[in-house]
């Protein structure tokens, strides 16, 4: 418990030290973000505010992981080094999609392969339990790099990405520590502390993004900690009071604005023909931008509407997985349904 409270108060206190150095260098090297067509800013800004996250959280990791509870987490920490470097290169030299997938897909498959963190089972959907080894190693890869690219589209206004990663391990960081789990328990303070101080020089106005580096490292732990609290729920015993008779479900609705978000908008591109990676103003946080909604109102919305989510879906856990993931399904559809159609509405006023 101590190591947990040490290692969240040292990423804290390194990454709030360390993101006004990086401020200062950015500004000094004309090291910025520049607005586009696209943008939901206006002011040339900083945007290399995932180095300080990524420093904060690796240095709280290694320092207060017990040795002997270290494990799996050298290759965590590999695929962390590996989509930080992915990151920096994307946030000073932009990269083509191709490489920056090919590098994704690298960590996927030493998250899965090497730290072996894979999904093992369908858990009942569609009458499906166990999987086929290599279908599992699949899986797993399509889903890391499914969770990591959510967090990279969705990080488009101030605070949204950073909050929504910091519920996602708050809760995470909890159970695991419910459960016994210290090390992906200092995992997850230690990434909350990063991203707590953070979103101190992010939440508008915004003095630093955290660009690709922040938004691509937060995007790996919670897939990281999103199948291990699956996996992990399936074996624990059934009588524990944590365990969860629909944690797939949950899982989901914790990350539900992220993957509900980047289905949306990949089904969008592709009806009209374009690639999927194809740069839009469709996304959710464009529409409540579009609606007249601020920065700010529009990231206390979001991070609102997640929040009721995780508390649906917990609620209705019991019910089983399927149940509960066409629930998700059915509201995120009715609520995105409504803003499209009052942001239009609106729009066309304007006309």
């Amino acid at each position: 418990m101590y190591a947990i409270i040490l290692g969240f108060i040292t990423s804290f206190t390194l990454t709030f030290t360390i993101i006004p150095v990086v401020i200062r260098v950015a500004k000094e090297r004309r090291l910025y973000d520049k607005p586009n067509e696209r943008s939901a800013h206006k002011e040339p800004t900083p945007s290399l505010g995932g180095v300080a996250i990524f420093a904060g959280a690796i240095c709280s990791i290694v320092l207060w992981t017990p040795m002997q509870s270290f494990g799996v987490l050298q290759y965590i920490l590999a695929a962390f080094v590996l989509i930080f470097l992915l990151g920096v290169l994307d946030d000073l030299l932009p990269m083509s999609p191709t490489k920056k997938f090919a590098g994704q897909l690298l960590v996927a498959v030493i998250v899965s392969y090497k730290a072996n963190i894979r999904i093992s089972s369908f858990y009942g959907v569609f009458g499906v339990t166990e999987i086929p080894e290599i279908t599992s190693f699949m899986l797993s890869v399509v889903v890391i790099v499914g969770i990591i690219n959510a967090f990279n589209l969705i990080d488009g206004i101030n605070g949204l990405a950073g909050s929504v990663g910091l519920l996602a391990c708050i809760f995470w960081g909890a159970w695991f520590l419910a459960v016994g789990a210290h090390a992906f328990a200092i995992v997850a303070f230690s990434l909350a502390g990063s991203i707590i101080a953070f979103l101190k020089y992010n939440f508008t106005p915004a003095k630093i993004f955290m660009g690709d580096t922040g938004s691509l490292m937060i995007g790996t732990a919670c897939s990281i900690l999103a199948i291990q609290f699956i996996e992990m729920n399936h074996v624990l015993h059934q009588s524990t009071n944590v365990v969860f008779g629909a944690a797939p479900a949950i899982a989901i609705g914790i990350l539900i604005l992220p993957l509900f978000d980047t289905l949306r908008v990949f089904s969008i591109r592709i009806f009209k023909g374009k690639s999927p990676f194809h740069p839009d103003r469709n996304h959710i946080h464009h529409l409540l931008l579009d609606s007249g909604f601020t920065h700010m109102q529009a990231t206390a919305t979001l991070v609102g509407v997640n929040l009721v989510f995780i508390g649906l879906v917990i609620g209705l856990n019991r019910y089983g997985t399927l149940l509960v993931l066409l629930c998700e399904l059915s509201l995120a559809l009715f609520l995105t349904f409504f803003l499209t159609r009052f942001a239009h509405a609106r729009k066309m006023a304007k006309i």
